[in-house]
């Protein structure tokens, strides 16, 4: 992580130097990204047909959601209310964050394979998880997402080179940056592997939209995320489920100095 936050900061620094935009000076396939929201918990006060809803009128393309802590009968219940509420253009995802066992994840797939799954996020447990989800690949058809619980973009490759994934959302400020989120995009451009980029928006929304199999700048909710619907004060505005990308050179953001000053916290000096 702190190799991840000097490589951004020196890729930055290029991007001013050369006056160029980071998506743009990346490849600049395109200059706006489509935005989802990551939601759905279970700890959440309102129904899931209410939040998908909400999404729906903020503009947002589509929603991942969790499942895994249920069975997947009842996960898969909530899925479908999901889709009833949001309609067939909407964007559904389902994120179990390695809760099921492969039999329980292909039921879940199964379940709702009419329901219009997008893709279906580290469905199976971690001790033996590429060859869980290569399974649940081809025994179920759902198309299978995985990489943000890797460090590198090795590991990155074997899930690729195990078939066991359709997507890749590898996060580049836990895993060394920029630099190393594209090498693992070149090596899943060569699988047909798409790209994602777990949470992080003001980075991963630059390289997604550098490359053409990019998917979806991962966002939350204000309640849940105020510091990308407030600390950045240029943040674009969403239309149609997408955004645009800063014209200004490297990442191009604008901080809102007042929110940082209001939640900065004093330490005490020593001796």
């Amino acid at each position: 992580m702190a190799c991840a936050a000097v490589d951004g900061a020196l890729w930055d620094a290029i991007g001013k130097a050369l006056g160029q935009p980071l998506w743009q000076l990346w490849g600049g396939y395109r200059n706006t990204i489509g935005v989802i929201w990551t939601g759905g918990y279970y700890t959440a006060d309102v129904p899931i047909e209410v939040e998908v809803t909400a999404a729906r009128e903020a503009g947002i393309a589509g929603m991942k959601f969790k499942v895994g802590g249920r069975s997947p009968e009842e996960d898969a219940q909530r899925f479908i209310a999901a889709r009833k509420a949001s309609g067939a253009d909407f964007v559904l995802i389902a994120d179990a964050n390695q809760g099921y066992t492969p039999d329980e994840a292909v039921r879940f797939a199964r379940l709702v394979e009419d329901s219009g799954l997008y893709y279906f996020e580290e469905p199976c447990r971690w001790h033996n998880d590429r060859r869980a989800m290569r399974d649940v690949r081809f025994r179920s058809g759902a198309r299978i997402c995985a990489g943000q619980s890797e460090y590198s973009a090795g590991g990155c490759r074997d899930l690729m080179v195990d078939s066991a994934i359709d997507f890749c959302n590898f996060d580049s400020s836990w895993s060394g940056g920029p630099t190393e989120w594209r090498r693992v995009a070149a090596m899943a451009f060569s699988f047909d592997v798409r790209m994602c980029h777990h949470e992080e928006a003001h980075i991963g929304a630059h390289l997604l939209a550098s490359v053409p199999h990019g998917t979806f700048a991962d966002t939350m909710p204000p309640d849940r995320d105020p510091v990308w619907n407030r600390m950045i004060a240029n943040r674009p505005a969403i239309a149609n489920g997408r955004f645009a990308l800063p014209e200004s050179p490297g990442f191009g953001w604008e901080l809102d100095n007042d929110f940082i000053a209001a939640h900065r916290i004093s330490y005490p000096r020593e001796g």
